[in-house]
């Protein structure tokens, strides 16, 4: 997926009523008319955000007569997730890598506050049960 379809993949899914509607098609395919009911919109709304969601990759309709079912497109949530994934995975690493350092910083402060305490205490000073 290159980045300008990813780009419209991500400003398709920015609307929460297209995302609301891409939420309903993982559970199935659904007619226009379908997906229109919860809304308080008229079906040319529905079919501009449909256009939207097509454009992007998202959904499809195949060709033929109405009614169409509306299809979810799972290569576009796919390719979302894996580009998600990639940045994702690279966060970790560098979050690994500073838990790494800062255990290993607090594990130098632990040895010189025990090993100052060692010098500064009664041993230090010369105990006399010490001879």
């Amino acid at each position: 997926m290159t980045t300008d379809t990813l780009s419209r993949v991500f400003a398709a899914l920015a609307d929460p009523t297209r995302r609301d509607m891409v939420a309903r098609l993982s559970e199935g395919d659904a007619t226009v008319s379908q997906l229109a009911e919860p809304y308080r919109m008229t079906l040319q709304a529905v079919y501009k955000h449909l256009r939207v969601l097509e454009d992007a990759g998202l959904v499809s309709r195949p060709p033929g007569r109405q009614p169409r079912p509306v299809r979810l497109e799972v290569q576009a949530l796919d390719s979302m997730d894996s580009w998600i994934e990639r940045h994702r995975s690279r966060v970790e690493q560098r979050y690994r890598r500073l838990d790494a350092v800062l255990v290993e910083m607090r594990g130098d402060e632990h040895g010189r506050h025990q090993g100052g305490h060692h010098r500064s205490g009664p041993e230090a000073a010369g105990d006399p049960d010490d001879s």
